[in-house]
């Protein structure tokens, strides 16, 4: 096996779906017929050329039969065999819907040309098989397309990797990887598996997986001794990279943390292949419908058979009137009008790193009036930053940043983390001073010693209780006013002297803003924050990002009961959140999101769709694919039920004759699935 066949980087789309694994015949997502396992001798393409070879011995036919001269049992010879080849595929399908105890538009067809034969219209019922065949082989071949788009994903993740052992560098297969594994991932190749960074750096296209347009930058972890794999998702992305992401110019070394089988990859493909099953509520509307409609179809037709009962006609001109109803009443389009729009908008959506599963997601998507977002992590950054410094009595900046950064440098607190990581960002070059004997006191700060003078960082509470000399009136009130902000706000004191107070925030996404006016614009008019921080929080965040309601202060259980309230408020809202925490908020929604699913098993399991890259700016695209997806499903309704309510009377009273209504039926077959297959090329 060529190593440079199996890790070089090639675009999705240009892969092919694997031999092995055939895609299938549909009508609707999910249904195989079995097409691709009978007769398949010229190719995956069998069927279409089956149509062509109908329609050539028909037309030939048709020249002998007018040229004259010809014995007659040539042209009905060259008949049979176009019945043969146009019906192969739809007495198939036919017969196995028949033994399953169903009926089918594919049965309504066969019985119709069955009746073209035995009135000794041959030519017809040829003609029937041909456009009837021709339309189901390219509505497959149009759909397949959709369906490449999907299968690529399968493909994204490479054969092989290079495995580091005691003995060299050995190249295995990625189904071999077991989690603390080192592979090797050399430059501009694709990534095996889902693992940890522990030796390297590089920028990584992680586009492919989490649709993000821009490589991310890639650097080895700290301490590869101690890692934690069943905690891997909970790193930091600049250590994590993902099966079938492409590497950049450097090499890598990875520890695997999840074998292929559990893969990012893995999952997604599998749960986009459960997505294609499941139907949408138009699609469970017209599979009702069918199942109603074909057997009062066939009641008419055998009514109609007997009309030459009522009125002068031989019984002949009877029974072609009931099979060109039959031809008419036959909804070919209706039955595939909704899968090509669902295929198409869930395999466009996957290209963009987005996944929606299935149907009824889709189309509940585009109807949504009002959508819930958890803060942190979504609306805003989900970590602290150091926003304000403000210098008290005299003290510098610098001196107290310098002051700040030597003791929060010894604890492990977050707020701790984001004082010393912001603070040596605005100290630049220069040096910060070392601090000892960090304690804590009395839970709501710290105490550490700086150059034999003890300093103490905490929140306004610690100093009103720590001694009598307390912050005066005038920093209580900056304090206030910070928080009021939505600021989280510690004050630094040197000895006995009020240094000065330090404001951080979990500032919003830059990008949030701009989601919120799309959102707005594409017709969502409530836009609700639902957060566990306190009011003025979370009032500060939806001032500065355009929310339309902020409700703080909410438990996990009070977010299910906000979510109940909006649904009976506004019918459709959906909630977008990490699909941890607000799992019971997202699956109590219409339609549950979550944020950077790429990694997570419980983001991807919990949510309807999952956002794979951090990024909120994908939730309008995926609104938009939604409503589009849902004017082109309605588009197709209309125009396939329009059609069967438009032939109907025309063949009942003669006007039209099996000939013209196939013309119709077919056309608008093809009509409907070309529809649904725009949605493969949707921009925002």
């Amino acid at each position: 096996m060529n190593m440079k066949d199996n890790t070089t980087a090639t675009p999705a789309a240009t892969k092919a779906i694997p031999a092995d694994k055939p895609a299938p015949h549909v009508h609707a997502p999910g249904e195989d017929h079995g097409h691709e396992h009978t007769m398949m001798i010229f190719g995956k393409n069998t069927e279409l050329y089956f149509s062509l070879l109908c329609g050539a011995l028909s037309g030939l036919a048709w020249l002998l039969t007018n040229a004259g001269g010809a014995p007659s049992w040539l042209p009905l010879s060259l008949l049979i065999g176009a019945y043969f080849f146009g019906g192969f595929y739809t007495a198939k399908e036919a017969v196995q819907t028949v033994a399953k105890g169903g009926f089918e538009i594919d049965f309504l067809m066969l019985v119709a040309a069955i009746g073209a034969a035995i009135l000794g219209k041959w030519q017809e019922g040829s003609l029937l098989l041909f456009l009837f065949s021709l339309g189901h082989s390219l509505e497959h071949y149009a759909m397949e397309k959709a369906r490449k788009s999907i299968a690529a994903l399968a493909d994204l993740a490479p054969k092989t990797a290079l495995l580091k052992t005691a003995g060299g560098i050995t190249e295995v297969d990625t189904a071999q990887l077991k989690p603390g594994d080192i592979i090797i991932v050399k430059p501009n190749t694709k990534i095996s598996a889902d693992g940890v960074v522990v030796d390297g750096n590089s920028s990584v296209n992680q586009a492919p997986i989490t649709g993000e347009s821009v490589p991310v930058d890639k650097t080895a972890v700290d301490d590869r001794n101690n890692i934690d794999l069943k905690k891997a998702a909970q790193l930091d992305a600049k250590y994590r990279v993902f099966s079938g992401a492409i590497n950049g110019n450097g090499s890598l070394e990875v520890m695997v943390s999840q074998p292929a089988s559990d893969s990012t990859i893995s999952r997604l493909v599998k749960l986009v292949n459960e997505a294609q099953t499941q139907k949408s509520p138009t699609q469970q509307f017209t599979d009702k419908f069918e199942r109603y409609f074909v057997p009062a179809v066939l009641i008419l037709v055998v009514l109609l058979c007997f009309a030459f009962l009522v009125i002068n006609e031989p019984f002949s001109a009877s029974f072609y009137r009931a099979m060109s109803v039959l031809v008419a009443a036959s909804p070919c389009a209706l039955a595939i009008s909704t899968p090509s729009a669902v295929l198409s908008g869930v395999a466009r959506a996957a290209k963009m790193g987005v996944l929606i599963k299935g149907g009824r997601p889709l189309e509940d998507l585009g109807n949504l009036t009002a959508v819930a977002f958890d803060k942190t992590g979504t609306l805003t950054e989900g970590k602290p930053k150091l926003t304000q410094v403000l210098p008290l009595n005299g003290i510098t900046e610098q001196e107290l940043l310098q002051a700040a950064i030597a003791v929060e440098a010894l604890s492990d607190h977050p707020l701790a983390k984001a004082i010393v990581r912001d603070g040596k960002t605005k100290l630049g070059s220069t040096p910060v001073p070392q601090a000892q004997s960090l304690e804590a006191v009395l839970g709501k700060g710290i105490r550490a010693t700086l150059d034999n003078i003890p300093v103490f960082i905490g929140n306004l509470a610690l100093f009103e209780a720590l001694d009598d000399n307390r912050p005066s009136p005038a920093i209580i009130q900056q304090v206030q006013a910070l928080e009021a902000g939505g600021n989280t706000t510690m004050i630094v004191r040197k000895d006995k002297q009020y240094a000065g107070i330090l404001a951080m925030m979990d500032t919003p996404r830059a990008e949030a803003a701009q989601v919120l006016q799309d959102l707005k614009k594409s017709g969502i008019r409530r836009m609700i924050m639902l957060t566990g921080d306190n009011q003025q929080v979370a009032d500060a965040v939806a001032k500065e990002i355009g929310i339309t309601d902020a409700w703080g202060g909410l438990l996990p259980e009070q977010k299910v009961d906000a979510i109940r309230k909006l649904a009976q408020q506004e019918n459709k809202v959906a909630m977008v959140g990490d699909g941890v925490n607000d799992a019971p908020a997202m699956a109590n929604s219409t339609v549950g999101i979550a944020m950077g699913a790429a990694g997570s098993d419980v983001a991807l399991e919990t949510a309807d769709i999952a956002l794979m890259g951090d990024k909120l700016d994908l939730l309008p695209f995926a609104i938009g694919l939604s409503r589009k997806a849902s004017r082109i499903i309605k588009q197709n309704l209309w125009m396939s039920l329009g059609m069967v309510a438009i032939l109907i009377p025309l063949t009942i009273t003669g006007i039209a004759s099996i000939g013209p209504a196939v013309m119709a039926h077919e056309g608008s077959t093809l009509v409907v699935v070309f529809n649904g297959l725009r949605l493969l090329a949707y921009r925002k």
